[in-house]
């Protein structure tokens, strides 16, 4: 079996993962119809003060499955109708009908990262980068500014050098009490 691309309708990927599983059941194509994922990562983010650990799909869109092609590298027809049928899918990614499957680096590499996501905590995302300047909005260095120095995802912090008493101080904030200048 190799992965294949699939184009489905933006924010339906799970809805099509799960119509396309419940299909595969149902018509016994489990030979034919291998995995079907929908690569995510848990992601941090700050929302009106409050932390939020989130998924967002890697490749929004998207949904990879595994299929068994023919000789000619195009899906059979049985599985072509039953994926076609399914709201919200779209096309595979591919020429002239005939899908291109991923390179075993290719589907190594999603394999992997997926795994990585599932073992893992989640990664922080914040709009700040090193060098942004930015301005403390909580905490005893209130209205204090300063320059973001470091990113620490695993702690959910931001370490900052700010200038008090006319001496750069390196500051380690987490990343909801700066706000970007």
């Amino acid at each position: 079996m190799q992965f294949c691309v699939l184009r489905v309708a933006s924010n339906k990927e799970d809805r099509v993962r799960e119509a396309l599983s419940r299909k595969v059941k149902i018509e016994g194509l489990e030979t034919q119809v291998g995995r079907i994922l929908v690569p995510v990562e848990r992601v941090r983010q700050m929302k009106e003060g409050r932390r939020r650990d989130t998924d967002r799909k890697k490749f929004p869109g998207y949904v990879f499955i595994e299929l068994e092609l023919t000789k000619e590298g195009m899906v059979p027809d049985n599985v072509w109708f039953t994926i076609k049928d399914t709201d919200g899918v779209g096309d595979f990614i591919g020429s002239n009908n005939k899908p291109s499957p991923m390179t075993t680096a290719e589907v190594d590499k999603m394999l992997e990262e997926a795994k990585a996501a599932d073992e893992g905590g989640p990664t922080l995302q914040t709009a700040y980068k090193k060098g942004d300047r930015i301005k403390v909005t909580e905490g005893p260095f209130i209205n204090f500014e300063g320059d973001v120095d470091e990113i620490i995802p695993d702690k959910g912090m931001v370490r900052i050098i700010a200038t008090i008493f006319g001496r750069a101080t390196p500051l380690e904030l987490e990343y909801w009490q700066i706000e970007k200048l």
